[in-house]
């Protein structure tokens, strides 16, 4: 990454940014709304549920795995997609640290 120095971060710093940076396009979070929405994994609708071709929800995809958001198996000729816990649990306990701060601060800031 060169210019944003990551190496100056700490490892949970950097992992939380690329699972931040994956949910940060609309069609991402159009993604991971579907997946909750049908509650089981998904092989191959995902494109008719998006306003883009294929190649783009493909890429999408891509973006939302590597970043551990999302796994996929093979079924067949199909990928099928869900939800990775493993990545939403380290957004949830970020955010929960979160909360519990501005809990404990109650507008008192600034």
């Amino acid at each position: 990454m060169g210019v944003t120095k990551t190496e100056h971060f700490t490892e949970e710093q950097n992992e939380l940014a690329i699972l931040a940076k994956a949910i940060g396009h609309p069609a991402r979070i159009a993604i991971i709304q579907h997946l909750i929405k049908v509650n089981s994994c998904v092989c191959g609708d995902i494109v008719n549920e998006l306003p883009l071709a294929q190649p783009t929800v493909s890429q999408h995809l891509k973006e939302l795995k590597n970043a551990g958001l999302i796994k996929g198996s093979f079924e067949g000729n199909a990928i099928c997609y869900c939800l990775d816990e493993e990545g939403f649990n380290k957004i949830r306990g970020f955010f929960n640290q979160v909360n519990t701060y501005l809990e404990n601060k109650k507008n008192q800031c600034c």
